[in-house]
């Protein structure tokens, strides 16, 4: 990779946590997130993330001039209220070729994860320079029911492109199967060090097997077997 190439990385990387931060603030400046249960009004993550896409290509428009693109994925968790009860839901965007997946540790299965999508093979629809995806046009939200303990993975192509599916279930059984043995030890229980602890552990573990995968010429992964269906001669991860 050439000086040209990780500059261009670092590039993306500022769009996209521009794009992460705006997103955020959005969400928070509206009342129907922060509001009480009892509110009838709804969050509108797509309009969030069309002010955020907004806000970041002003900020890094001339005299900056940066340019860069970047997928958009996201979860934002609230609630339904109805009959006397709030239960959670999951208002989940998506725009491009990263996931967003729903576990149910109780009875190990994917309960929802995000479509894909692309313009063509490994050219997804993103946000930025020269791409004429925007939010308002081409973002897809869904609404989620969720229990508790289920497991919200946000995940970029690092992962997905290099893990199917069964494999990411059974890594993030196996990770939090650890934790709960032994991997938890130094932590209080029930503490928020011990919650945060969990996640992070179960995070690093599933991006360790992404990577082995993906340094791996001889692995067989999901990007190479879309490869394959397209006609193209490949092996190995991505």
């Amino acid at each position: 990779m050439g000086p040209s190439s990780v500059l261009q990385a670092d590039l993306n990387r500022l769009w996209s946590r521009l794009i992460l931060h705006f997103w955020a603030l959005e969400a928070e400046r509206d009342s129907s997130v922060t509001s009480a249960a009892s509110s009838a009004t709804e969050p509108d993550p797509v309009k969030y993330l069309q002010t955020a896409y907004e806000q970041t290509v002003e900020a890094v428009s001339a005299p900056n001039e940066w340019k860069g693109t970047t997928t958009a994925c996201g979860a934002l968790l609230h609630h339904v209220f109805g009959s006397g009860t709030s239960e959670p839901l999951l208002y989940v965007t998506n725009l491009g070729d990263s996931q967003v997946m729903v576990l149910r540790p109780e009875t190990q299965e994917i309960v929802y994860k995000t479509t894909e999508q692309w313009h063509w093979f490994d050219c997804p629809r993103q946000l930025g320079t020269n791409s004429p995806d925007t939010p308002k046009a081409n973002a897809v939200m869904e609404k989620v029911k969720i229990k508790e303990d289920d497991v919200v993975l946000a995940m970029s192509d690092g992962v997905v492109d290099n893990l199917w599916e069964h494999e990411v279930l059974q890594n993030v059984h196996d990770s939090m199967k650890s934790w709960l043995s032994g991997e938890r030890a130094n932590r209080p229980e029930g503490s928020a060090e011990e919650a945060s602890g969990a996640m992070l552990y179960v995070a690093k573990e599933l991006v360790k097997a992404a990577r082995n995968v993906a340094e791996d010429p001889y692995a067989e992964s999901p990007f190479m077997e879309r490869a394959v269906e397209e006609g193209l001669a490949m092996e190995g991860g991505k």
